[in-house]
């Protein structure tokens, strides 16, 4: 069992980032900085509505984003709150070897694969969406 405000990393790769719109609901809670997986994911545009994330076993690419140091409890009640239904909690691992909790995509959205398109080679959601990043 967790005590309350036990925080882990929490990796985000699209709106939850700094400056994007869902950035809100972990705004207050430490950046720890820029990261990238490990190469073990294909990156998606649904719907180029957001990105998310799908673990694959052979030819994977790293995925950029950031890192926060966020409450489980704030995860629970605030940021998955804002999260599309498409996507869902699992744990990764970041290119350091380490794991962190981060948002991908669900079994049945993948297997749908309707409104995906790989962008796994384009440098990341912000590149992808012509945004400019954030220092």
């Amino acid at each position: 069992m967790t005590r309350p405000g036990t925080s882990v990393p929490l990796f985000l790769n699209g709106e939850g980032m700094r400056g994007g719109s869902v950035h809100h609901s972990i705004a207050e809670h430490p950046f720890l900085g820029a990261a990238d997986t490990a190469p073990r994911y294909r990156f998606f545009s649904v719907g180029d509505r957001f990105p998310a994330m799908w673990a694959v076993d052979d030819g994977g690419a790293c995925v950029p984003g950031e890192l926060f140091d966020v409450p489980l409890e704030v995860i629970r009640d605030s940021f998955m709150a804002v999260e599309p239904p498409e996507l869902e909690l699992g744990v990764i691992e970041l290119a350091d070897g380490s794991a962190a909790l981060a948002v991908v995509l669900r079994r049945e959205v993948h297997a749908r694969g309707t409104d995906l398109i790989d962008i796994s080679e384009r440098g990341g959601w912000r590149a992808y969406r012509g945004q400019p990043a954030v220092d």
